[in-house]
C-alpha cells in the first residue's frame, strides 16, 4: 500500500482541526455579571444568581443560586454585617462549621487577599443543620450532603460582611470560583487557616 504525502498532510490538519475545535468547546465560557452595591461591599454576582424574597433583619441581601445538574435544591447566599469586627473571626467560623454534625463533616478554610482587602473561606460538608423557621426559634432539620462556602471579608478600614453559600454538595461546589470571583479572590494566593 502506497501512502501519498499529501493525503498524510491533509488527515493532520484534519485531526489538528478537529482538536482545536474540541479544546474551544471545552475552554469556559465567561460568565455574565451584574454589579451589587451593599454599603461599602460591592460584588460582581453571576445574572442567573436570583434576588430571593427571603426577608430576614439580619441580611443585607439573599440570592437563589441554580441547583446543578442532579441537584433538586437550589443553593442560596445570604449576605450580612454585624458592623467593624462581627463578633471576629474564630467565633463564626467556629459556628459555622458546628452547623454540621461532627461524623462524616469536612472542613478546609483558607485565608487570602482580595485586592487590599482580606478574608477567611470556610469550606464545610457534611449532614447541615438547616434552619427551619424564623431564625429567633433557633429550630433545625439536618439535611445530608449539603456544603457551605462560608466567607469573612473585611473591606478595609471598613465593616466585615458575611457571605454564606449554602446548598446540596454539588451545586455549591459547582459554584465555589463564582463565588469567589464576587468579589475579585482567587485560590492561588490563599494559605491554610487554623480555628
Amino acid at each position: 500500500m502506497v501512502v501519498r504525502p499529501w493525503f498524510s498532510i491533509c488527515l493532520c490538519a484534519a485531526a489538528a482541526v478537529s482538536i482545536s475545535f474540541l479544546q474551544a468547546d471545552e475552554a469556559p465560557k465567561a460568565v455574565e455579571t451584574v454589579e451589587v452595591k451593599l454599603k461599602d461591599l460591592v460584588l460582581n454576582l453571576p445574572k442567573d444568581w436570583e434576588t430571593s424574597d427571603t426577608v430576614n433583619n439580619m441580611r443585607l441581601a439573599t440570592y437563589v443560586i441554580p441547583a446543578a445538574e442532579g441537584d433538586k435544591d437550589k443553593g442560596e447566599l445570604a449576605i450580612s454585617t454585624f458592623g467593624r469586627d462581627g463578633g471576629g473571626v474564630a467565633a463564626n467560623l467556629e459556628r459555622w462549621v458546628g452547623q454540621f454534625d461532627a461524623e462524616g463533616r469536612e472542613v478546609t478554610i483558607k485565608k487570602g487577599k482580595a485586592g487590599e482587602n482580606t478574608y477567611h473561606i470556610a469550606d464545610i460538608s457534611g449532614i447541615y443543620q438547616k434552619s427551619s423557621g424564623p431564625p429567633i426559634l433557633r429550630k433545625t432539620s439536618p439535611v445530608k450532603g449539603y456544603r457551605m462556602l462560608g466567607v469573612i471579608y473585611q473591606v478595609k478600614g471598613k465593616d466585615v460582611y458575611f457571605l454564606k453559600l449554602t446548598g446540596p454538595d454539588a451545586t455549591i461546589k459547582a459554584q465555589a470560583d463564582a463565588l469567589r470571583a464576587t468579589f475579585g479572590a482567587k485560590v492561588e494566593g490563599e494559605e491554610d487557616y487554623e480555628i
